[in-house]
Order: structure tokens, then C-alpha cells, then sequence
């Protein structure tokens, strides 16, 4: 999810879980920190776009890593506040506060690598968009009250965040389920299974879906309202460049892609570039994680970094087509 979102989720976790034994301000500072520490991995450079992607939500993420952080963390903050005898205390509402960090980000589709070291399987639940405003607004309202309500007022505003909170992302998997439903009444081919298909909320909401369906040569994109009514779903078909992927497999970066997006994935060529598109995260024809893998010859070298390259969509056509397509309506974008 986005920084202000982990932020506010760490906060609100400290607030709720210290309660009045500190000050609120102390709770919402050390809860936003230890909210924001995992997603920090973003600053360090592997010196490859591909790996850059692969690598963040790994170490920092692991839910025993974040644990054993938790320890001397709690110590520090205890000892920094002079409050020895909150120590337990500041240690349970800070290790909440850091383990809830890739809970959150697993809901989203990205991959969250929760179980390492045992294995860097990069887990997803796919229910939630990386921005979404019914999900942050009301952890950002209780901690604002927390901060401005010196009542238990504002302790009951915090907690009551968290509570709506976590009920919209249990909605969003509920929603999930039923335009997945919908998705493979109206699948475009025959025959599919589970692996082949992706269903992923659009952005910002959760009553629009997207859905990609991968077969070895195409791929089909597709959206679907859960306000749509009996009305079928509208495929697009893609050519995936299966050919490209049987040439270029092997190629240790198309192979992270590959495995990293669990087979969404596309490959192309360009004057003479060889291009691989993470087919999760952004729609058809601009996607978020696009890799420039650089010419056959670089790539048989071994030595060419991936670099990324965005595809952003025209905002003034796709908001509206958004708006409008969330509430049911039968528009082409």
C-alpha cells in the first residue's frame, strides 16, 4: 500500500494499543515509524530496475525479520521516553505496528516475500488497490482525533479507524470472490483454471475489476462492475510474444519477471530492443513495471541491466472512463 496509508495503519495500531499508558503524540510518532520502516528498502539501488522490483518487499518484509526488529526497537523507544515499565507494552504495539505493514501490502497484487528466509515466494491476495481513499480515510481521521481529543474520545475514534478499516479490506476480498464470479461466467476461452486467471480491483475503489487471463500465446484483458447487472464482460485479446519468451527464457531477468508475476507477464520487441511487462499493475496499454532488457547481443553478455520504463495513461481520459465505469456504466475507454 502507499506510505501515508502504512503510516497512518502503524499509528493508529500504536494509539489503540498503548491507549492512554503514554502520551498520544508519542504513540502516533513511534507508530508512523514503525510503519514506515519496512517500505525504507525502496531507497537502496541493486543497480538494476528488474531487481529493484524483485527485491523490495523481501527482507524488510519478513514477518520473523520485523519480529526480532520489534525487541530492541521497543527497548530504544522505552528507554528514549524514560517509561522502563512500558517496555512490554511498547514492545506488543510496535511489533503490531511493523507486522501489519506486510499483512496490508500482501492484500495488495505486488508480491510480499512474508515467510523469508524460509522461502522468498512472493505472496499476494490481489483484493486491493495501492491507493485506495476508503481504506486510509478513516485510520487518518482517528489519529487526528487522538491527537486533538484529549478523551477517551479520541482513543475511541482511533480504535474505530482500525475497526472500519480492516472491515473494508475483508469487503474487498468478499468483492474479489464475486467479480472473479462474474469474471468466469463470461471467461474467454474455455478451460481455465485458476492460475491462469487474475482478477484485481481498478484503481481507487473496489466495485471495478480488472481481470487478465494469460493462455501460452494471448492474453485477454477485461473489466467488470459489481453494479453491471447480468451485462457480459467485454474482452480485449493481446498477443503475449510467446515467441520472444521461448528465445529469451533462459535470460535470468525475463526468468525473475516470469516468476515474480507468476506467468502475467508479456514480452515484445522494439528497434531491435527486447521489452518484458509485469501484465498485473496498470491496464492495457500502459503498465507500471515495463523493463527495457536492452538488444539480443547486450542480453547475451550477461552485463546489460533491465531499465524501467513507465507507461502512463492520459489521466484526463481515464479518470472519467474510470468514474463513470465504476457506477456501472457501459463505456469504452
Amino acid at each position: 500500500m502507499d506510505s501515508v496509508s502504512q503510516l497512518v495503519l502503524g499509528a493508529s495500531v500504536v494509539v489503540a494499543t498503548m491507549g492512554r499508558r503514554t502520551a498520544a503524540w508519542k504513540a502516533v510518532l513511534w507508530g508512523g515509524v514503525a510503519g514506515t520502516l519496512p517500505d525504507l528498502d525502496a531507497l537502496y539501488d541493486h543497480g538494476d530496475a528488474i531487481l529493484n522490483m524483485v527485491l523490495h518487499r523481501a527482507a524488510s518484509h519478513s514477518l520473523l525479520y520485523l519480529t526480532l526488529l520489534s525487541l530492541p526497537l521497543a527497548w530504544l523507544v522505552a528507554r528514549i521516553h524514560g517509561e522502563p515499565d512500558l517496555r512490554a507494552r511498547w514492545w506488543l504495539a510496535l511489533w503490531l505496528a511493523l507486522v501489519t505493514h506486510p499483512l496490508l501490502d500482501w492484500m495488495t497484487v505486488y508480491g510480499t516475500q512474508l515467510l523469508i528466509p524460509f522461502t522468498a515466494f512472493p505472496y499476494g491476495v490481489g483484493s486491493m488497490f495501492i491507493i485506495d481513499p476508503l481504506y486510509t480515510l478513516p485510520l487518518l481521521a482517528g489519529v487526528v482525533a487522538a491527537l486533538c481529543l484529549r478523551s477517551h474520545r479520541g482513543l475511541a475514534w482511533a480504535r474505530w479507524g482500525l475497526v472500519l478499516s480492516t472491515v473494508y479490506l475483508g469487503w474487498s476480498v468478499v468483492a474479489q470472490q464475486q467479480a472473479t464470479g462474474r469474471f468466469m461466467a463470461s471467461a474467454p476461452e474455455p478451460g481455465l483454471t485458476p492460475a491462469q486467471v487474475l482478477v484485481t480491483p481498478a484503481p481507487f475503489n473496489t466495485l471495478l475489476w480488472r481481470s487478465v487471463v494469460v493462455t501460452p500465446t494471448h492474453y485477454y484483458e477485461g473489466y467488470a462492475s459489481l453494479l453491471d447487472g447480468t451485462r457480459p464482460v467485454r474482452w480485449t485479446r493481446h498477443d503475449r510474444g510467446a515467441g520472444l519468451f521461448a528465445q529469451h527464457g533462459g535470460y535470468p531477468l525475463a526468468d525473475r519477471i516470469a516468476r515474480f508475476s507468476h506467468g502475467f507477464f508479456k514480452m515484445s520487441e522494439a528497434e531491435g530492443q527486447v521489452f518484458i511487462t509485469d501484465l498485473r499493475m496498470g491496464s492495457e496499454p500502459a503498465y507500471s513495471f515495463h523493463f527495457n532488457l536492452g538488444t539480443p547481443a547486450q542480453m547475451a553478455t550477461g552485463n546489460q541491466p533491465a531499465t524501467q520504463q513507465w507507461q502512463r495513461p492520459d489521466l484526463a481520459t481515464a479518470l472519467p472512463w474510470l468514474w463513470k465505469r465504476m457506477w456501472g456504466n457501459d463505456v469504452v475507454l
